[in-house]
């Protein structure tokens, strides 16, 4: 299970560890589309609309558990790197502790939480009992799902990405058929399609239980290191707080936005979301890069070999660059046949093309900072993303998006440049950290990067 990552060709390395992450996270965007497709062929709109609500309240719960859990994959990490397999072991098990005790007092407050949660997402009323009890069976489920996601962290701190990669496979895999069992045959809509999601998460906490118990992990896990150490669970808090927190911003900006979008009317709306979806797939090259960068760059850091970390870096960052300019290539060329693939309406086709040609440079600077952002969670300076990536979004990317919406009524081109802007500032604030931090460390610790 463990690897070491600190030795042999750089960009190899980067490649093999970062293919079976770009993977998993294609199969988490199947996923979680799996659900919606299903549920959109046996029930009605009232069914598609509780399950699309219940999903995005989901999905921000997972990305601030996912962000979270950064810290213990940067610590576990830095352990491995540094040959310390006590350090590693208490990691691992002061991470279980932590996070379990986290998703019961998670259910709880959001089980209490569940019908105000369905009333602040402006539930259509004839979707408020779907999404009432998509969210509640969800929210049961929270404990098996946060162990889901702590477990695949721990892997890939310890230099294994294809495990994490073979476990959403399976979830996926069970999902799709306990969807058709629970939705089709049963006929339990949007209910049903919960079910289907926490049960196959379970499936797989369930699996990866078993692949841990018969590898050789190389630690000890004994019950002194599930008990709570201050220090480590310190850590990992320190440095996944900054990251749950950005990631939730992020998300409720894309939120702003969409509601800026809606008041401008039913097909800039449609437009908005449309390219959104598409935008979200375009982003799984840098967001696969961000973890490959956190969890490569964390073993070298623990093992001392800086300039790989930074290397690693520079690797990751250009390849995201590329891809970038490759979607902005295509985008500019054809973007409505692509935004064709989701509506045939003419002005859906022209407004999101407008918005897609602006946004999709975003493609490529985000996978830039987001290399970055990698990197300095690497050293445990989560703050620093957190910080660039909250004045990107306050100071940019949702006034420039409210002030294209009120001023170029008659195109989404301008809007879509608002992220794009975004990014650009956290680039350079990125750039202009790491050449700080670079003169800081060369004179403190006579180390380049």
């Amino acid at each position: 299970m463990e690897k070491n990552l600190t030795t042999g060709s750089v960009f190899k390395t980067l490649l093999g560890f970062s293919l079976p992450f770009l993977l998993s996270y294609f199969l988490q965007t199947l996923y979680g589309m799996a659900d919606l497709f299903i549920i959109g062929q046996f029930n009605g709109v009232e069914g598609t609309t509780a399950v699309s609500i219940g999903s995005q309240v989901m999905h921000m719960l997972t990305v601030m558990i996912v962000g979270l859990a950064m810290g213990a994959t940067v610590m576990i990490g830095q352990a491995v790197g540094a040959g310390e397999k006590e350090k590693a072991s208490l990691a691992v098990g002061n991470t279980a502790t932590l996070f379990f005790a986290l998703s019961l007092a998670a259910t709880a407050v959001l089980l209490i939480m569940v019908r105000g949660i369905v009333n602040v997402m402006s539930t259509p009323e004839e979707a408020v009992a779907g999404t009432t009890a998509y969210l509640t069976i969800c929210f049961l489920g929270i404990p098996f799902i946060t162990a889901y996601n702590i477990i695949s962290s721990i892997f890939r701190g310890m230099g294994d990405s294809k495990s994490p990669m073979y476990f959403v496979a399976v979830a996926c895999a069970v999902n799709i058929g306990l969807d058709y069992l629970f939705i089709g045959v049963l006929g339990l809509g949007a209910a049903g399609a919960a079910l289907g999601t926490t049960l196959s998460q379970t499936v797989s906490v369930i699996i990866a239980f078993l692949v841990i118990r018969k590898r050789r992990t190389g630690l000890t896990l004994t019950k002194k290191v599930f008990r709570p150490h201050r220090e480590t669970m310190g850590r990992i808090l320190r440095i996944g707080i900054p990251i749950s927190m950005q990631d939730s911003f992020i998300q409720i900006s894309f939120i702003v936005i969409t509601i800026i979008a809606n008041r401008r009317g039913l097909s800039d709306a449609a437009a908005v979301g449309i390219v959104e979806k598409i935008i979200g797939i375009l982003f799984l090259v840098p967001s696969s890069m961000l973890q490959s960068v956190l969890a490569l760059a964390a073993q070298n850091v623990g093992a001392g070999k800086h300039d790989r970390a930074r290397r690693t870096l520079f690797y990751a960052a250009a390849l995201s660059f590329l891809w970038g300019m490759l979607a902005v290539a295509l985008m500019q060329w054809d973007a409505e046949r692509f935004v064709g693939l989701f509506a045939e309406d003419a002005a859906v086709l022209r407004l999101g093309g407008q918005y897609m040609r602006g946004y999709v440079w975003d493609a490529a600077l985000a996978g830039i900072h987001f290399c970055f952002s990698g990197y300095f969670c690497a050293y445990g300076l989560s703050g620093i993303s957190f910080i660039h990536n909250s004045i990107s979004i306050v100071c940019v990317r949702i006034p420039f998006a409210y002030l294209a919406s009120k001023y170029f009524a008659d195109t989404l081109l301008p809007m879509g440049l608002a992220s794009t802007a975004g990014s650009g500032i956290s680039v350079l604030i990125c750039i202009g950290v790491f050449v700080w931090l670079e003169r800081k460390w060369r004179k403190q610790y006579g180390i380049s990067g």
